[in-house]
């Protein structure tokens, strides 16, 4: 999908196929996962109000949410979970204290181990959806044209198009955050790679089937 499309019903339905998506994956405990991050852990975040934190199991499930939809980085997952719990806290709780200011949000995060700008930005993005998008592969090449640099420079940039993005597609009824956007271009990453391996299995199809009538005749 085209980042600089206006489109509000496009973009509405790449995030409404953004489900039947995760689950065409067919990867072990994404749904679940999936789950967990969208739904339980922003209401622990809230119910934690004033002085929200995250604890060390969730950030753990956090990691694994995020590795299962991307790629798959084990050594950042023993990393977190060679965290001790106050570390944890103690670094969250001054990262969501931080907020609106999102570049020192980050980097109050980011002083834990295997915690990077994007981990950092998928804390963010369960507490504060419409300041903080989720620092995606898929995300960064359609508004960025880029994956390479993982640093805070680049989140700030990344976060302020997607906010930015979020502001022109909300109206008529319709409310998007930052998180949304990322969850649709994610989306639409998703369907745009399911369409490519569909095109390339249906001509190796039609070739077998050509070759099966020769050998008939």
């Amino acid at each position: 999908m085209d980042f600089s499309s206006n489109d509000r019903a496009q973009w509405k339905a790449e995030l409404e196929a953004y489900e039947s998506r995760l689950e065409s994956l067919a990867k072990a405990d994404l749904v679940s996962l999936d789950s967990f991050y969208r739904k339980e852990l922003p209401l622990l975040l809230r119910q934690r109000d004033p002085d929200p934190f995250i604890s060390k199991a969730e950030l753990v499930r956090l990691m694994r949410w995020k590795l299962s939809r991307g790629k798959w980085r084990p050594r950042l997952l023993d990393f977190v979970s060679s965290l001790e719990e106050e570390e944890v806290q103690l670094a969250s709780k001054k990262g969501f204290a931080s907020l609106p200011h999102l570049s020192k949000a980050i980097s109050s995060l980011t002083v834990m181990k295997g915690v990077g700008p994007a981990t950092a930005s998928a804390i963010l993005a369960a507490y504060a959806p419409d300041i903080a998008p989720f620092m995606s592969d898929e995300a960064m090449m359609a508004a960025m044209g880029s994956v390479k640099e993982y640093t805070l420079k680049q989140y700030m940039f990344f976060a302020e198009k997607l906010q930015q993005k979020a502001k022109e597609l909300s109206g008529e009824g319709e409310c998007f955050t930052a998180s949304d956007v990322e969850r649709a271009l994610w989306s639409s990453a998703m369907g745009s790679k399911s369409l490519s391996s569909s095109t390339k299995v249906e001509p190796r199809a039609k070739s077998n089937r050509s070759s099966k009538r020769k050998r008939e005749h």
